[in-house]
């Protein structure tokens, strides 16, 4: 069965950093589109960045700026979504999902507060 599990959010003062992890399992991310999508209490949630089969990273309006950076580990089937510079506007549950043959599968996600 496939499945994502994020970790890495928490509570961070703005202008610090953080990485969030996906971890996936019944499927292989590399082969896959995985996707890291935000969603603001209260607001749609939306896309940050995404990586496709051939390590082509995809960049949406809002989020390319330099401080939102996609990665992934092959061997440990994991994409990483590293945050720098983080501001109180970040705060959000943070989603991984994975395009897998047409279906979009989602993590249950994980929280990022900025605050001092």
């Amino acid at each position: 069965q496939e499945q994502l599990v994020e970790s890495g959010g928490g509570l961070v003062q703005p202008g610090g950093s953080l990485r969030l992890s996906c971890a996936a399992s019944g499927f292989t991310a590399s082969d896959n589109l995985m996707l890291w999508f935000r969603q603001v209490q209260g607001k749609e949630r939306e896309p940050v960045a995404g990586l496709d089969r051939m390590n082509s990273v995809l960049g949406y309006k809002g989020f390319i700026d330099g401080r939102f950076t996609i990665s992934r580990d092959n061997a440990k089937n994991t994409v990483y979504l590293q945050m720098t510079n983080l501001k109180p506007e970040d705060t959000a549950v943070y989603f991984c999902s994975a395009n897998i043959r047409g279906i979009r599968i989602w993590g249950k996600g994980t929280l990022v507060t900025v605050s001092s």
